[in-house]
């Protein structure tokens, strides 16, 4: 549990950052399915993690004007022992392999630091204070980030 957004803040910053190393690879390197992660290839292991991010964004926008998120309530209405979960990443990745990769690319790199920077601005009893609020941040981003470990060590090594 967290007291304070700072902390918040900068657990994740250091979570995210060796999902990074995804950016130094070239286009092709991207494009390749890998195996050990699951048959993603590296853009398909970006197009998931920003997907959520991007939920977890609109979530604090709504957080930042008022004190309940109807992104968090469509995201806790999904069914993940019913597949729709699985229906949901589908169509991330189905929206991220339609994307240019420079689009791809371009979103990977502002995501995280806009989520991070509207969370300096959501009063921290709507997020850090609220544990169902935070919860769902865990959820998207330092959780998230760590579930998919594996996945970027195969992919990065894949690369080399």
């Amino acid at each position: 549990m967290y007291l304070d957004g700072l902390s918040f803040l900068e657990d994740e910053r250091e979570a995210w950052r060796p999902y990074e190393a995804l950016d130094t690879l070239s286009d092709d390197q991207l494009s390749r399915p890998v195996e050990a992660a699951h048959g993603w290839s590296g853009r398909d292991l970006m197009a998931h993690l920003v997907g959520w991010q991007e939920e977890a964004l609109a979530a604090a926008r709504e957080l930042a004007v008022r004190e309940t998120s109807a992104s968090f309530e469509r995201m806790d209405a999904i069914d993940w022992d019913d597949g729709e979960g699985d229906a949901v990443n589908d169509d991330i990745l189905a929206r991220y392999r339609a994307m240019p990769i420079s689009d791809v690319r371009r979103r990977f790199r502002e995501t995280a630091g806009e989520l991070r920077g509207y969370l300096t601005v959501v009063p921290e009893t709507r997020w850090v204070k609220n544990a169902h609020h935070l919860s769902n941040f865990l959820g998207e981003t330092l959780e998230h980030y760590a579930d998919h470990t594996g996945d970027l060590e195969a992919i990065l090594a894949a690369g080399r």
